[in-house]
Order: C-alpha cells, then sequence, then structure tokens
C-alpha cells in the first residue's frame, strides 16, 4: 500500500502532528478543505473509471504543494502516493480547478477591513517609516522556491536564504 493511505488512516486518526507534517495542514483543516471542495464538478465525470475520492486527491495535492524541488516532482509524489505520473498532474489540475473558481475563493479569501488596513498601516509606521505607510501589503511574504535559476535576470531572484525564488505577497 501506498504512504497516502497510511497518511489518510494511521496519521490522520492516530498522529495529528504526522499528518500534518505530510499534508501541511491539521487533520481539522483537511476535512474542513475537503467538505468544501467535494461538490465541485471538477471531481465528477461520466466514465466508467471513476476519479479517486476527494480526499485522496486532496491529499495528494497537498503533498505536493508542501515540497520543493525533487520532492516535488510528479514522480516523487507518484511514488509516494502509489499512483502514476500523469495521475499526479491531473489531480493537481483539479484540486487548483476548484480551488481558484470564484465561489470557493469568495468563501476563504476576504479583503481586510478598512479598519484591518488602518492597523496594518500603523504597525508599518511604526516598524519602518511613516514614508512605507502605505505599502502595508508589503510587509511580510512567503518565499516560493523555484527549480533552477531563471534565464532572465536570474540574480535577481537570489534571496536571503541562497535560494532563487519568488516573495509571494
Amino acid at each position: 500500500p501506498s504512504y497516502l493511505h497510511h497518511v489518510l488512516t494511521a496519521l490522520k486518526l492516530g498522529r495529528a502532528d504526522h499528518f500534518r507534517q505530510a499534508l501541511r495542514v491539521t487533520p481539522r483543516t483537511f476535512d474542513a478543505l475537503v467538505a468544501a471542495l467535494e461538490d465541485d464538478p471538477i471531481f465528477f465525470n461520466n466514465s466508467n473509471h471513476p476519479q479517486l475520492p476527494v480526499d485522496q486527491q486532496l491529499a495528494v495535492a497537498l503533498y505536493r504543494f508542501g515540497h520543493d524541488g525533487n520532492a516535488a516532482s510528479f514522480q516523487s509524489v507518484a511514488n509516494w502516493a502509489g499512483l502514476g505520473k500523469g495521475t499526479v498532474h491531473l489531480i493537481t489540475r483539479r484540486v487548483m480547478t476548484a480551488v481558484l473558481r470564484p465561489g470557493f475563493m469568495q468563501s476563504a479569501v476576504r479583503m481586510p477591513t478598512q479598519e484591518e488596513k488602518e492597523d496594518a498601516k500603523r504597525w508599518v509606521a511604526k516598524h519602518s517609516c511613516h514614508r512605507w505607510r502605505h505599502g502595508w501589503c508589503f510587509v511580510d511574504g512567503t518565499l516560493v522556491p523555484l527549480d533552477e535559476r531563471p534565464t532572465w535576470y536570474g540574480e535577481s531572484y537570489f534571496d536571503r536564504k541562497c535560494n532563487y525564488s519568488l516573495n509571494f505577497q
């Protein structure tokens, strides 16, 4: 059996810390995501070959999103999940299609209120300088590692952690 099966059974029920290490979310968050996504039409087909259950597809995508470099390759994820490389590719596209639908995005992502914006602006002014106050959206970002140095202006992508990355804000 694949490690995917072990994660969704043994780790989810008995070792939440290991579950989170594998999928980067808690079992509770995972279940909430499954419930929010499982009725999306992308997970249904009119075929004699049904898709994998949504929880398995989401787990494969989350495992892939939580890794970088060779560990995130189709082959590595396929080996972890006991699936084919092409299936990992299809699953990733399905999950992203469901997540990026306007209905899910509107329920999961919200813009800050005016009060929250002002709080953030005050924080920026206090921790940097007043002139940067209106850059409240750019206070902190997540570095997304790239597999290789970009061809054009590659040195511009070299970050403080000595990796080539994009700063996601």
